[in-house]
């Protein structure tokens, strides 16, 4: 990629950030107008969970292989077709008449999903080459997901409450053609020196294993236990043949070789935790609101906007703070306020008082706001330049996969408690075990955070690239 000026490059991030705000604002408009779906569709629990984890099932499964596709045949080409295919997916969901369809074209939606944020994220940091900068464009990035939890709510909430929920996917038409256009004319193309050989066995058992595991667990509290331990069977076998097949090729689809380094597999096991816990929480917070409550869609989406106006605050703060001082600090203030959320909810029933509600949604959106920056920063610097696409894809991945198991898992949990009884009546006492799952995953994001930032931790960083032939991968952990 040639040398930009500093206005191009602000130009470039923004362009990236309109992608990362269409598939963001997709997921928080969508979870205010679940309720509305579920009648108009006459959709169970199990069902509603689908039209969000059929999309991000399908993100998880193919962002790897968009970000390696990317560094290969070119990032901008692979960026344009996933906004043609997202813009086209929201027109098809929008138009969908009943359940199977809608989920059918959420996974349209997710094939142009997987190719817009890890490549978009391999554009800026192939933009963005100074570590200080590179952390701040980070910082940026990660307030996009908060003006997208802050605008989602209330934009969701007006268009569900005054066109339907159909309407909802309207929002992504002007702005992914806008950003079409704008890549065509503003976004130089690139792609890696020497990128990675397509690695067909390899994506085929990342697909069963995902998609095995979603289905036992959504499914696990209405089908039989049989069919559940079938498909549990197969995520387990998927799981053991990658890890067996991966290290065998010379150019695997992950590179299992960068998890010997402390900071790269605690971001992973931060990411999937942390957007576990933002799937749960979420999810728990639309049904309690409108379904228990029996608020509109806008009125819940007001009162979940402290929660989104906390991480739009704190996520540029956590990008300067991750570029001046390293991750340590932003993990640890995002691990103890989720946490602390967590028990206000799982303890004390915070969402039965106005007060313990809001103070609970603002520790979560604080939270949520600082662990962004770092993930992503520690991911891409703890992997290969030219590599890029597929390092992004695996922070990126993480999160997907970590929201898609919070929304199954809390899902279930919460199916399971309510049973036959009133809805409404059961909720609270039901939601208690979901809530200590999500207390359980920001407790990770703060032990994980600590240890995989500390000393010892870096050490390993440093001895994992040492071992690595490329003198690329020893660049980009920074030895000399």
């Amino acid at each position: 990629m040639p040398e930009l000026s500093p206005r191009r490059r602000q130009l470039v991030l923004a362009i990236c950030c309109m992608s990362l705000l269409i598939v963001s604002l997709d997921n928080t408009v969508l979870n205010v107008a679940l309720p509305s779906m579920q009648k108009d569709l006459h959709a169970s629990l199990a069902g509603m969970q689908w039209t969000i984890d059929a999309y991000t099932l399908v993100l998880a499964s193919l962002l790897m292989l968009a970000g390696s596709t990317a560094d290969r045949i070119g990032r901008r080409k692979v960026f344009m077709a996933g906004l043609v295919v997202f813009t086209v997916g929201s027109v098809l969901c929008s138009l969908a008449p009943n359940l199977e369809s809608l989920v059918a074209f959420r996974m349209i939606q997710a094939v142009g999903g997987s190719m817009l944020n890890p490549v978009a994220m391999s554009i800026i940091t192939n933009t963005f080459t100074d570590p200080r900068e590179r952390a701040r464009a980070i910082g940026v990035w990660g307030a996009v997901v908060g003006i997208s939890m802050a605008a989602g709510p209330l934009v969701g909430g007006l268009l569900v409450d005054s066109v339907g929920w159909r309407s909802i996917f309207w929002v992504n038409l002007p702005v992914g053609l806008a950003a079409l256009l704008l890549t065509l004319r503003y976004v130089p193309e690139s792609r890696a020196p020497k990128a990675r050989r397509p690695d067909p066995v390899g994506q085929l058992l990342v697909i069963a294993l995902l998609g095995s595991l979603t289905y036992a667990i959504i499914e696990a509290p209405s089908s039989g236990a049989g069919k559940i331990l079938v498909f549990g069977g197969i995520a387990l076998a998927a799981l053991v043949t990658l890890l067996w097949y991966e290290p065998r090729r010379d150019e695997p689809l992950i590179d299992l070789r960068f998890f010997r380094s402390a900071p790269f597999s605690g971001a992973t096991v931060v990411a999937v935790s942390a957007f576990a816990a933002l799937g749960g929480f979420l999810f728990l917070s639309t049904l309690y609101l409108q379904n228990v409550r029996g608020l509109s869609a806008l009125d819940a989406g007001l009162w979940m906007l402290p929660m989104a106006a906390m991480t739009f605050v704190c996520a540029p703060l956590s990008g300067r703070l991750v570029g001046n001082r390293g991750p340590r600090l932003s993990l640890l203030i995002a691990g103890t306020a989720m946490t602390v959320s967590g028990v206000l909810f799982a303890a004390f029933e915070a969402e039965t008082a106005d007060v313990t509600l809001v103070i609970g949604y603002v520790l979560f959106g604080l939270g949520f706001g600082f662990v962004n920056a770092p993930i992503t920063n520690t991911a891409v610097s703890g992997m290969p330049r030219a590599q890029a696409g597929v390092a992004a894809a695996v922070a990126s991945t993480s999160r997907q996969i970590g929201q898609t198991l919070g929304v199954a898992v809390i899902g279930a949990v919460l199916a399971s408690g309510v049973g036959e009884s009133s809805y409404r009546a059961a909720f609270v006492s039901a939601a208690r075990p979901a809530w200590w799952i999500i207390t359980a995953c920001g407790l990770s994001v703060l032990v994980v955070g600590a240890v995989s930032s500390g000393r010892w931790a870096r050490g390993t960083a440093v001895r994992t690239a040492s071992r690595l032939s490329s003198p690329e991968v020893k660049e980009s952990a920074g030895i000399a």
